[in-house]
């Protein structure tokens, strides 16, 4: 059997590392096309090498631009790809336009389509990634759902055919490498910081980082909050954050931005934090696996089953919600396993070659 595989951001290699693996480990063909959307080397290459992602047959280096031209560019090159490799299937994963091009350019050419993290809806209509993920799953022939929640919301829609639940693949790869990051990350002595003496921060969305109403508020959250955050700063985010506040020591001396940092630091900076505030869909589910608690500067959620269990609490770019979100705070008693046993990856696998077979 032979697989391309569509992967262009840095969630998306996460995902793609233990399928990856599985695929490989089955003895299938894997085609690796690696879209370019994230370049910078501490958002693409050094997720390569700490999770041993083999080397993409193909880096298109589309890089950044208007999200038309981006996956336009995109769409060409993945096109002229399957015509050349012909795979049995197409291989996408979540929401980014890196999955919106690969779902075209695989329904124009009549290739099968399996999609992981089907299902998925914020139901917010604003996000770019709300609409790649119902085009993307409308195109599929197998969506690989994370839990029944999703695949709820594909039959709500009229899909039922070729839906799996199969749990998470971030899952598998967080059991897979959480002890290799407590061996080899270095981070919290090199900042100098001790485990749960620090909150921990991720701002990149556009409702927040494109709109200084929303980022001068988590900001003056952060301040008030007067507490060690480490925030690990999106390449976009930085400049966005230098255009609105002028001497970010002077403002919360507390707050340290740090650079992006890669899979295992990331790892360890989650399960050492007392608490977590982000506007990330990952990250959202990583604490709710560490049982750490997670306040989402967002008004909505793809990952409800972390809001209901009482580990995730959504406040938007909220100043007052955020403190009181923190202050308040009540640790939930249980943590439901809604996400699967942690061998998603494999299943995924299975599927695909009993489709092939038949």
């Amino acid at each position: 059997m032979k697989i391309l595989t569509v992967i262009g951001a840095r969630p998306q290699f996460v995902k793609a590392a233990p399928v990856s693996k599985a695929l490989r480990a089955a003895g299938h063909e894997e085609f690796l096309v690696h879209t370019g959307q994230h370049y910078d080397p501490q958002m693409s290459q050094i997720f390569f090498d700490e999770m041993g992602i083999p080397t993409p047959n193909v880096n298109l280096e589309v890089g950044s631009g208007l999200h038309g031209w981006q996956t336009a560019q995109m769409l060409m090159g993945i096109e002229s790809l399957l015509l050349e490799q012909n795979p049995d299937w197409i291989l996408l994963y979540g929401d980014t336009n890196s999955t919106l091009a690969g779902a075209l350019a695989g329904s124009k050419l009549q290739i099968p389509i399996a999609h992981v993290e089907a299902g998925l809806r914020s139901f917010n209509r604003d996000m770019p990634e709300e609409h790649n993920r119902v085009l993307a799953d409308h195109a599929s022939d197998l969506l690989f759902c994370p839990t029944q929640v999703a695949a709820s919301h594909l039959a709500n829609e009229g899909i039922t055919r070729g839906v799996h639940i199969v749990g998470d693949v971030m899952y598998d790869a967080v059991l897979a490498f959480s002890a290799l990051s407590e061996e080899k990350s270095t981070l919290l002595t090199s900042l100098n910081i001790a485990p749960k003496d620090y909150s921990l921060a991720t701002v990149h969305r556009p409702a927040n980082t494109d709109n200084p109403e929303n980022l001068h508020a988590i900001f003056e959250a952060f301040r008030e909050l007067d507490e060690n955050i480490i925030f690990p700063v999106h390449p976009r985010t930085r400049g966005k954050i230098a255009d609105l506040i002028d001497n970010i020591e002077e403002f919360s001396p507390k707050l340290r931005l740090i650079e992006p940092v890669g899979y295992l630091d990331m790892l360890s900076l989650e399960k050492n934090a007392k608490r977590i505030l982000t506007d990330s869909g990952g990250i959202q589910k990583e604490a709710y696996w560490f049982q750490i608690p997670c306040v989402t500067l967002r008004e909505e959620t793809e990952w409800v089953e972390t809001v209901e269990s009482g580990w995730n609490t959504l406040v938007g770019a909220d100043k007052e919600k955020i403190l009181s979100a923190v202050e308040n705070w009540i640790v939930p008693k249980k943590r439901p396993n809604v996400y699967g046993d942690g061998h998603a990856a494999e299943k995924i696998v299975e599927i695909l070659g009993v489709k092939i077979a038949e």
